[in-house]
């Protein structure tokens, strides 16, 4: 029987934010005919003008139970949507029905708006964390994630990690092998893991190419070093203290965090791409002990690295 997956959708909405998932699920269709059926859907019927410019049509929501899943996407005007009752009660009530609900980027406010998010893990776009943890501090946040899964409901980043969620929901229903030839057909990587960081971790700590630039580009490039505050600091021709304090006002984060956020990136990369032993990688990225940089990754990607580097292998093949 097919599953319906009905695209929440609302004015000046991000138009990737619904056709990118969308087309997912409809190449997935081809590999499984039958498997789902795809609407679009807002409170009113009828043209929906995306930010972009481009106009959809939309039917109206579906009755209850509802969808199989139901995705909000985001865009400019999520904000002025999670104040739409109709739109709020029918998240709910698709949620109580135990279906799949699912949000992209700022969809995410619609959601948290609705209650469904309370107590409950969830992403949205990284410009967008500071601004929703205040507003919804019931929210269990996870800013870097690209998705995220808790029970029935799932979150996404903004907008090509939407397609991410789409290939973690279509493995769900028909299977790793129909994912992943989905993102083949997609042209994209099958298939990034939800724990996967939203961005680099240089552009994160430096993104304007500040007064560290040059020492955060020699560190990435001494990785196997022990790159102290104390290493830094000279570098830097700083004393330590100075530079501990200047550092954090600067990028937001402190040398540690810094430094252990360019390993694991590193590492991440080396252990996706390259067949290289991890007690290797783990030495030559500043961990030293694997088992170190085994408890890193659990941390902060939410996958130990030979999880990892099973996923991209199964994508790359």
């Amino acid at each position: 029987m097919s599953r319906l997956i009905a695209f929440a959708i609302f004015p000046d909405l991000q138009i990737l934010d619904a056709t990118g998932p969308l087309a997912a699920f409809e190449i997935a269709g081809r590999f499984r005919p039958g498997a789902y059926d795809l609407k679009l859907v807002a409170t009113t019927p009828g043209a929906v003008s995306s930010s972009g410019a481009a106009t959809l049509m939309a039917e109206a929501l579906v009755d209850p139970p509802g969808p199989h899943t139901l995705i909000v996407a985001g865009g400019e005007g999520s904000r002025q949507s999670a104040r739409d009752e109709t739109l709020l009660d029918h998240v709910r009530a698709v949620t109580a029905s135990g279906r799949r609900v699912a949000s992209v980027c700022s969809g995410a406010y619609v959601l948290a708006a609705a209650g469904v998010l309370d107590g409950r893990q969830a992403t949205t776009h990284w410009s967008l964390t500071a601004d929703f943890a205040r507003r919804f501090p019931k929210v269990r946040l996870k800013p870097d994630r690209i998705w995220t899964k808790d029970g029935s409901i799932w979150t996404s980043a903004g907008i090509t990690a939407g397609v991410d969620l789409a290939l973690a929901l279509i493995a769900e229903d028909l299977g790793e092998d129909v994912a992943r030839r989905t993102a083949r057909q997609l042209v994209v990587y099958h298939r990034r893991p939800g724990g996967q960081s939203q961005f680099s971790a240089l552009a994160d700590i430096d993104p304007g190419g500040g007064r560290f630039s040059s020492l955060l580009d020699w560190a990435r490039a001494h990785l196997d070093q022990p790159l102290t505050v104390d290493c830094l600091a000279d570098r830097a021709a700083m004393s330590p203290r100075n530079f501990a304090r200047a550092f954090a006002a600067e990028t937001g984060v402190t040398p540690a965090k810094a430094v252990e956020r360019l390993r694991l990136e590193a590492a991440r990369i080396a252990a996706e791409e390259s067949p290289r032993p991890m007690d290797l990688i783990a030495r030559d990225t500043g961990f030293g002990d694997p088992e170190r940089m085994r408890r890193a990754f659990v941390r902060v990607f939410g996958h130990p690295p030979q999880a990892l580097r099973r996923q991209a292998r199964s994508g790359s093949g």
